[in-house]
């Protein structure tokens, strides 16, 4: 699916090799003009560095500080963007391997944040959320682009299609949960 946005993928090195069936790479494969860069400090990063320094990006960092543009509210200056393409980096990791990847890389905190409020909680059974607001890397990508076409940043023609995708990988997880006979398992995962 296009979309103006180029969504770029901050996906720590775990994550990145570990593991082959995660929303942030179902992400990828549904979206056009997005990537995903493995790394842990992305200051020396190639490939971040050449998106933050091209001067047709205006890049940002998808992180709820309290400075952040909130595009739900509108608070996004489009008019700064004058002609250049918006990349929105997401950190793309565990909970706690995030913290690991904002302490190795305090570069990110440098870009202009912009965040959202969620339209629901996660639908992501399989794993514990933090807190309310927090959404797997899809259902993210997915509030994110809903809250750009709002604010006229952007266009989201399939508004299904990365939910689907989402719904689909988590089914089957649950599918499997479910055929598993381990009990001690199976009371970890009730659901």
């Amino acid at each position: 699916m296009p979309t103006r946005t180029r969504v770029a993928l901050l996906m720590h090195p775990m994550e990145w090799k570990r593991e082959k069936c995660t929303t942030g790479r179902l992400t990828c494969l549904n979206l056009e003009n997005s990537e995903i860069i493995p790394g842990l400090r992305f200051g020396e990063n190639a490939r971040y560095r050449a998106l933050v320094d091209d001067p047709g990006n205006y890049p940002v960092l998808l992180y709820p500080g309290k400075d952040a543009f909130d595009l739900s509210a509108g608070g996004f200056p489009a008019a700064e963007l004058g002609g250049r393409r918006l990349v929105v980096f997401l950190i793309d990791s565990t909970w706690a391997c995030a913290k690991s990847i904002l302490r190795e890389s305090p570069c990110l905190l440098d870009l202009p944040c912009v965040k959202f409020t969620p339209t629901v909680p996660s639908r992501y059974v399989i794993k514990r959320q933090p807190a309310p607001n927090c959404l797997s890397t899809i259902e993210a990508t997915h509030e994110l682009l809903l809250a750009l076409e709002r604010a006229g940043l952007d266009e989201y023609p399939d508004k299904e299609r990365l939910l689907a995708s989402f719904f689909a990988m988590r089914d089957y997880q649950l599918e499997r949960i479910g055929e598993d006979r381990n009990p001690r398992r199976k009371k970890k995962w009730d659901l």
